[in-house]
């Protein structure tokens, strides 16, 4: 269940948080608190896609984390349009899908070094 597990309850806060009208400010640029949020959604779906090998996912698993994850953002992103005050962002989605890469892209340069390392 732990594979899952995380990934569904963190699923969820974000798409509670996009139901709330006028959330307030985070403290830091928009769009620097979306790379974070779904830097961390990144590494959740990796974890939930490969299992114990989340640390040195294949590219194939990276990559398909970072489309879930663009195609979650998508979805959230249309779901803003049904709560009051709050917009669809194509710039928003943006830094979604590039919080994920990072994530994604560095899980995946980690395990690429921890095997050349084990060597």
């Amino acid at each position: 269940m732990w594979r899952w597990g995380p990934l569904v309850a963190y699923l969820a806060v974000i798409f509670v948080g996009s139901s709330i009208p006028g959330l307030p400010d985070p403290g830091v640029s928009d769009k620097t608190a979306h790379l974070a949020e779904y830097g961390v959604l990144g590494v959740l779906m990796v974890r939930g896609l490969v299992g114990r090998a989340w640390t040195s996912p294949s590219l194939v698993a990276a990559l398909s984390a970072v489309l879930l994850c663009a195609l979650y953002a998508a979805s959230d992103e249309v779901h803003q349009l049904f709560v009051p005050t709050r917009q669809f962002d194509v710039f928003d989605m943006i830094a979604d899908a590039s919080g994920a890469a990072l994530a994604a892209g560095m899980l995946w340069a980690w395990g690429i070094i921890r095997r050349f390392s084990a060597r």
